[in-house]
């Protein structure tokens, strides 16, 4: 039984990234992730596939029969993470402005929630440290950005894609249109807490950044929030 089967739709757990939206990890497999996330968030402990089986309480046969190796350990445990920012979900009813306001605001909410909390800090951080690692397998930092923003990129395309086709955004390249929002969203915040800045978000100081961002994001590309230009004949008679 391989990660790829039992946890994750997609690809091998060692080899191209893999989206989280497969099905869910078992109870004991989630409290393995779990273990290895606090592991991650306790700056004396060192991330191993040992280390995450003795926190776990179960054998490292368990951990490769799972995981494959160390590099699916971690996919898995990023993919674990950012799961908590829930799906927006598309089916039934029609998608109108309100209801694309609803998704981009909860998508974000969840985001910054999940971003600025302990557990995604020191993920980060770790993930920064391993980015320029030299040998072999994927270092973590490929590992977040493959599993994170990118991830994160692949779940909220297709909202933008319904708001396109039922006329209330227009962009020409969804990824585009998607660093942006990711930009309204993230601002200076990951790189202040990156760098030691102790910023604590309420709850509602992450609704308010969610709606902002939302706002901004469709004066930007919001088809009723355009304003029009003045055609040819228009400017010939001014």
């Amino acid at each position: 039984m391989v990660l790829s089967e039992t946890i994750f739709a997609g690809e091998g757990v060692s080899g191209a990234p893999v989206d989280g939206a497969g099905a869910e990890p078992t109870l004991r497999q989630q409290a393995v992730l779990d273990a290895a996330l606090a592991l991650i968030v306790d700056p004396k402990a060192t991330l191993t596939m040992s280390s995450v089986a003795r926190a776990a309480s179960c054998s490292k046969e368990s951990l490769y029969k799972w995981f494959g190796d160390r590099d699916g350990l971690l996919t898995a445990t990023v993919q674990w993470q950012a799961a908590r920012v829930r799906g927006v979900p598309l089916s039934g009813g029609a998608f109108d402005r309100e209801r694309l306001v609803e998704s981009l605001e909860r998508f974000a909410a969840d985001w910054l929630t999940v971003l600025t909390g302990d557990t995604s800090v020191a993920l980060n951080r770790l993930a920064v440290g391993e980015a320029a690692g030299a040998g072999g397998g994927r270092n973590l930092g490929r590992i977040v950005l493959e599993n994170g923003p990118v991830a994160m990129g692949r779940r909220l395309t297709p909202v933008l894609e319904l708001g396109l086709k039922a006329g209330l955004i227009a962009f020409a390249d969804a990824g585009e249109a998607f660093r942006d929002f990711f930009g309204l969203v993230v601002r200076d915040v990951q790189i202040r807490l990156l760098l030691g800045d102790r910023l604590q978000l309420a709850p509602s100081d992450i609704r308010a950044d969610a709606s902002r961002a939302t706002r901004h994001f469709l004066a930007l590309y919001g088809v009723d929030e355009r304003p029009e230009r003045p055609s040819n004949a228009s400017k010939g008679k001014e």
